[in-house]
């Protein structure tokens, strides 16, 4: 577990930067696809279940004026910057790694 912050910078407007912190880099990342998830409820409040993809996911993560992190580094007791490149990289990760073990569970179920 590293203690994560992320940066966010939706619009234009100064004003509207903020920051959240985490204590691991998927929490950090899930927390991305949470707002997401929460921007599509917004934009279609009469729909009972959402979907997307994940290059929708990008697109709203590329919509950003900047969206970056830093991560604790315990060897140097110090932050490492990553930027929005990095999170989608990391995001595509995750995504893989939850299709993979949903995979296994349904693997496991059928056997």
């Amino acid at each position: 577990m590293s203690h994560t912050i992320l940066f966010l910078h939706p619009k234009p407007c100064p004003i509207t930067r903020t920051y959240c912190e985490y204590e691991s880099v998927k929490e950090c990342l899930e927390s991305i696809c949470q707002i997401y998830e929460e921007h599509l409820k917004r934009q279609s409040a009469d729909m009972p279940t959402i979907t997307y993809g994940i290059t929708q996911l990008f697109d709203f993560i590329d919509s950003f004026v900047d969206i970056s992190c830093v991560v604790f580094q315990r060897s140097t007791n110090s932050y490492a910057p990553y930027n929005k490149e990095w999170i989608k990289d990391q995001i595509y990760e995750l995504f893989r790694e939850t299709a993979m073990n949903t995979a296994n569970i349904i693997t496991k179920q059928i056997s």
